[in-house]
């Protein structure tokens, strides 16, 4: 997405670029604020999480880009979802397959919808 979308115009850095490449990129980014903010994971351990999956990625020689950044956010907020037991790990797959077939099931530039598939 360029800088000049007006879905993320408000989310520029100061080279002018998106600060999240995609608009899923955000949402992730938000669930995790949200989770911190109502408490059900902490700031800390948020933190922590997250420079541990950035960690591995690095080591994995994995690139600096925001596809990276995206993928470790989804980790680890994986990760600690499961220890807090807000979703096992069962539910996840559940929930992924779910996602994946209402994304193969949805026409090209309309919105995934999952329509009670879980």
């Amino acid at each position: 997405m360029s800088g000049s979308d007006p879905r993320t115009a408000h989310l520029t850095q100061r080279d002018s670029e998106p600060a999240f490449a995609e608009p899923w990129h955000a949402q992730a980014s938000a669930m995790a604020s949200l989770l911190v903010a109502s408490g059900v994971i902490s700031g800390a351990h948020w933190s922590e999480t997250l420079g541990a999956k950035l960690r591995e990625a690095h080591l994995a020689g994995q690139s600096d880009d925001t596809e990276t950044y995206y993928r470790a956010v989804l980790s680890a907020l994986e990760s600690l979802l499961d220890q807090v037991r807000a979703i096992s790990g069962n539910e996840l797959i559940q929930r992924r397959d779910a996602w994946e077939r209402a994304y193969l099931r949805t026409p090209h530039g309309r919105p995934v919808v999952l329509n009670g598939d879980l």
